[in-house]
């Protein structure tokens, strides 16, 4: 009995260790540890054992079932992880081609714009997109009942701060820690609770510019804007300034451009522009008397949008890639 049990622990383990699939093992698993299986039907030779040999045969019995359910279950694990990995790597074989990446479509037109003017002389200057009411209104000249205050038109958080509304914010923190003359451009990302729709998005980007020297005049801001709309947009760009009203600039003017949208041109805000108020001027330690200056902000998506014929603000962000790959 004790030769044939070992026989039968030699010869399943042999047959164990062929198997590689877990349909190969599961049939070696009803073949020998089954309800009909070979170590099961060794069990009935218990009975012409010999009385003092029944001892020692019933114990080896037993080793060969843990043995082979213990070589079952490693097996068994061993051909899982095996499948979890995948097939073999075979690194003779040429690799699959890689998409190439490109810049998207605003980070490209921004870097155009801040070389543009950086040709005309204007350096970079950034801030932080989370402000306090002091740099995103007050140093403004904006007062506290003023419309533009309203939660309505502005995204709030804890704390009396908010996400700025406008790079106009970065002005206003490079006069605190720079004297005059300056001549800088402010680029970012701004947020407002617009409405979507074409030309108009909840979270867009802005170029500010800021020109503080002595007798600066409107004829200087003027000549800036339309210098840059030619050397960007090319010789024939439709540009135009109307007068308006901002509480940081007097006198103050609309920045448009006709640009074609939903298949028609038609005049398309771009930001606003003026000389700086002289209540901005004190707010940052500036002398009104002494100095004098431009300020405009034009919005960055109008701006890609009427360089690439883009109709729709929105197709920026949906990160289609079949819109984006045109670029």
């Amino acid at each position: 009995m004790l030769d044939v049990l070992h026989e039968l622990e030699t010869t399943a383990l042999a047959e164990l260790d062929a198997q590689s699939g877990s349909d190969a093992l599961e049939e070696w698993r009803i073949s020998y540890l089954g309800t009909k299986g070979k170590l099961r039907a060794v069990m009935p030779l218990m009975k012409s054992v010999p009385p003092d040999q029944k001892p020692a045969v019933g114990k080896r019995l037993n080793e060969v079932k843990t043995t082979l359910e213990t070589a079952f279950r490693e097996k068994k694990d061993a051909v899982a992880d095996t499948a979890e990995a995948g097939p073999a790597i075979d690194v003779t074989e040429p690799g699959f081609p890689c998409g190439v990446g490109r810049r998207h479509v605003l980070s490209r037109t921004i870097d155009e714009i801040v070389e543009v003017f950086a040709r005309m002389g204007f350096s970079v200057a950034y801030g932080p997109e989370v402000e306090d009411e002091w740099h995103n209104f007050n140093a403004l000249n904006i007062p506290p009942d003023h419309p533009a205050r309203e939660p309505t038109d502005n995204f709030y958080m804890p704390g009396a701060r908010l996400l700025r509304t406008q790079t106009s914010t970065v002005q206003i923190r490079t006069m605190e820690a720079t004297q005059p003359p300056l001549k800088i451009i402010a680029v970012g990302r701004v947020y407002r609770p617009d409405t979507h729709d074409a030309t108009h998005f909840s979270m867009f980007h802005q170029v500010e510019g800021l020109y503080v020297d002595r007798r600066v005049t409107m004829v200087d801001l003027k000549t800036a804007l339309f210098q840059f709309a030619r050397a960007y947009f090319g010789p024939g760009a439709e540009v135009r300034m109307r007068p308006s009203f901002f509480p940081f600039t007097e006198p103050s003017a609309e920045v448009d451009m006709k640009m074609k949208v939903k298949g028609r041109y038609q005049w398309v805000e771009l930001g606003g522009c003026g000389m700086v108020d002289p209540n901005v001027f004190e707010a940052v330690g500036y002398d009104p008397e002494e100095w004098t200056g431009y300020a405009f902000g034009l919005g960055i998506e109008r701006i890609a949008m009427r360089k690439y014929g883009i109709a729709d603000i929105r197709w920026l962000y949906e990160n289609d890639a079949r819109f984006l790959r045109q670029f």
